[in-house]
C-alpha cells in the first residue's frame, strides 16, 4: 500500500480537514479502519453525492464499499489516487474545496465533464481514480489553437544586404 507521511496526516489534522472527514464518516454511520500509515479509510458510505465510489477530506477516505474494498492490493492504484488528494488537502487544507469545485467548473466547460482536465484529479492519477480522459469542446479547441498560434515567437524579416559587384 502507498503511505503517506506522518508531516502529511499532521498537517490534515491542523488544518481541521481530517476533523470534518471524520465528522463526515461519523455522521453518515460509516465503519472506519485506520491503515498502517495512520490514513483512515471509512466505508459504507450511503449518501448520493458525491457520485464518486471514494473519495477524500483531509486524512479520510470514504468509500461507498466496506473499506477493505479499497486495501485490497488489486486497488493499489485508486488508493494511491486518493492519497495524493491526502497530500493535496495538506498544501491547501480547507482553501481545497472552493478550488477543487472551480477545477471541476472548469474542466465541466472544456469537457463537459468534471473530471479530466481538472488539475486536482489529473496531479492525483486521472486514471487510477477512474476517470478517463475527454477531447476538448470545439470551441476549446479552437481557443488553444489560436492562443499557441499567439504564442509563436515572431520573427523580423531584415531585407538582405545589396550583392557587391
Amino acid at each position: 500500500m502507498p503511505a503517506t507521511s506522518r508531516r502529511v496526516r499532521v498537517a490534515t489534522w491542523l488544518n481541521g480537514t481530517t476533523l470534518t472527514g471524520l465528522a463526515i464518516a461519523v455522521a453518515t454511520r460509516t465503519r472506519r479502519v485506520r491503515c498502517p500509515d495512520g490514513v483512515i479509510v471509512a466505508g459504507g458510505y450511503r449518501l448520493r453525492i458525491p457520485r464518486q465510489d471514494c473519495f477524500t477530506v483531509g486524512s479520510v477516505i470514504i468509500t461507498r464499499r466496506p473499506a477493505e474494498w479499497l486495501l485490497r492490493p488489486e486497488r493499489a492504484d485508486l488508493l494511491g489516487h486518493e492519497l495524493r488528494h491526502v497530500a493535496q488537502y495538506a498544501v491547501l487544507g480547507p482553501l481545497f474545496w472552493p478550488a477543487y469545485w472551480v477545477a471541476c467548473g472548469w474542466s465541466y466547460a472544456l469537457t463537459g465533464s468534471p473530471g479530466p482536465r481538472n488539475v486536482f484529479e489529473r496531479r492525483a492519477g486521472l486514471g487510477a481514480g477512474g476517470y478517463r480522459d475527454a477531447p476538448l469542446r470545439p470551441w476549446a479547441v479552437r481557443a488553444t489553437r489560436a492562443a499557441r498560434l499567439m504564442s509563436r515567437p515572431r520573427t523580423r524579416h531584415r531585407p538582405h544586404p545589396p550583392l557587391e559587384r
